[in-house]
């Protein structure tokens, strides 16, 4: 869609940072080595996303959010006064939806411009490690 409109994609990817709970015994600078990882772990994950988007001529750039997804996405739809957000969507349903929640169905109801959901499904793209956490 970006490539016949001409159009700007951002491709953006949020993560929570590490929660101080999760790290109390342990020293102020592991908090530090494990939000980096978790930043180039969703570097790592953009990188081929972004490469095939300018492989196929389209002007794209990678956002790093961080935060809860939902919030973080819409704050930065808000931020580039995006025309258009299109995401994916496990399909959950039922006790599954209820108890794991829907980032896609709570930035539908929030965003400031019109959202598009798309299933997920099988990629093409290479696999990426999960972050190293040694605390």
């Amino acid at each position: 869609m970006a490539k016949q409109d001409g159009a700007q994609l951002l491709i953006a990817h949020a993560y929570q940072e590490p929660r101080l709970v999760e790290l109390s015994h342990a020293p102020a600078a592991v908090y530090a080595e494990w939000d980096q990882k978790l930043r180039e772990a969703v570097e790592r994950k953009l990188r081929p996303l972004l490469e095939y988007a300018r492989k196929e001529g389209v002007d794209a750039e990678g956002l790093i959010l961080r935060g809860f997804a939902d919030e973080a996405i819409i704050e930065a739809a808000k931020e580039r006064s995006a025309d258009l957000i299109v995401m994916g969507t496990h399909g959950r349903r039922g006790a599954a939806r209820f108890f794991l929640g829907s980032v896609a169905a709570r930035v539908v109801s929030t965003a400031p411009c019109p959202v598009m959901t798309v299933r997920s499904a099988q990629s093409d793209l290479p696999p990426v490690d999960p972050p190293d956490f040694k605390v």
